[in-house]
């Protein structure tokens, strides 16, 4: 089964400010800036196996990171950059047509950087409905409970999209409920852009223009999206991370992917947060959306502190144990200055170059 990874990393100068990624955009193929300044982002190719993946991605980011320290910059793994100045869009038709329509919530996106895992498209409804029921484990890799200095959630970024950024257009950023068919997926996606399409009309924006930058395939940002260009199941959920985490998390994706090619998934309408979610040699097992969605809330909010997220990723063939998220690490804090943020994210960059040195040792 194929895999990839995109991740987005925070750009800073040997201060801690955030900064352009520059010519590190120029590395390879597989990097590129994204829609704000200081953001950068990672792609890995399709690999046909987790060992491959891994491969990729630490050669990928070893070359940025070398170009980064010719630069004198660095790479952050937080999904906020937790306090900071006004953070700068990119020109550019995409990003302003969501201004008009979002308004000035849209603001909240840019204080966001994630990581999303891509999976080779096979049994696509059952791939879809258990990724909405994997949608807790986000808790796994949170990395910054704080915008804005302020602390708002265990994955602030997660609350940020879904919450705020999104909050008048729920459906275009919230998670969906499980569907019973592809062509009933597609429905969805139509009527999404025709709803974005009217807002965008009535906010100024010519059709033509919009039919230019947008289509039913990439007209939302839910936590879950069908790629026909890909094509993949795309799983949006996780912040910014640590290489290992992620890597970490895209073998235990991968291996419930596969898994579900080969049993029958179910949806339990029984089940209760203390006793939802299974992964057994009869089938895999979902809680009903309600559950799904108050178990997402949980882990968005408390993180692994929550034992019911915990129980519930253990049961969905999760070794949580291995998981230490940066967000538990650095959250006590009603408050963070913009100084402490900027000594946050060198310690994170640091972190990061360390921990890709280790994978590197490893191959």
């Amino acid at each position: 089964m194929q895999t990839s990874i995109e991740i987005e990393y925070w750009v800073i100068d040997t201060d801690g400010e955030l900064t352009s990624p520059g010519s590190l955009a120029d590395v390879s193929e597989r990097t590129e800036r994204e829609f704000v300044e200081p953001l950068f982002e990672l792609k890995t190719p399709p690999c046909e196996s987790i060992a491959e993946l891994r491969t990729a991605f630490v050669e990928c980011l070893d070359d940025v990171l070398s170009r980064a320290a010719e630069l004198d910059k660095r790479l952050v793994p937080l999904g906020t950059p937790i306090n900071t100045t006004s953070i700068d869009r990119r020109p550019g038709e995409r990003a302003r047509i969501q201004k008009a329509v979002i308004g000035d919530r849209f603001a909240y996106a840019k204080r966001c950087a994630g990581t999303h895992i891509h999976i080779e498209k096979r049994n696509v409804t059952d791939q879809l409905n258990t990724l909405i029921a994997l949608d807790p484990a986000l808790a796994l890799v949170a990395s910054s409970p704080y915008v804005d200095g302020e602390r708002v959630a265990n994955s602030a970024r997660a609350y940020c999209y879904r919450k705020q950024c999104y909050e008048s257009f729920p459906k275009h950023g919230q998670l969906w409920r499980y569907v019973e068919s592809v062509g009933e997926w597609r429905r969805r996606l139509e009527n999404r852009y025709d709803e974005f399409e009217r807002a965008a009309v009535d906010a100024g924006i010519d059709e033509s223009t919009i039919e230019e930058q947008f289509s039913p395939d990439d007209v939302v940002w839910t936590p879950i999206r069908l790629r026909d260009a890909m094509p993949t199941v795309e799983w949006r959920s996780p912040d910014a991370a640590l290489p290992s985490q992620l890597l970490q998390l895209a073998a235990d994706l991968e291996s419930v992917m596969e898994r579900l090619h080969h049993t029958n998934v179910e949806i339990d309408p029984d089940a209760t947060v203390d006793d939802a979610g299974s992964i057994t040699g009869d089938g895999i097992a979902l809680p009903d959306f309600e559950t799904t969605c108050d178990l997402a809330e949980t882990a968005i909010h408390e993180g692994l502190e929550s034992t019911a997220v915990v129980d519930y990723l253990d049961r969905m063939g999760v070794s949580v144990a291995d998981y230490h998220p940066i967000a538990t690490r650095i959250d006590g804090r009603e408050y963070v200055t913009r100084g402490d943020a900027c000594d946050l994210r060198l310690e994170y960059a640091s972190l990061l170059e360390e921990d890709l040195e280790r994978l590197v040792d490893r191959r």
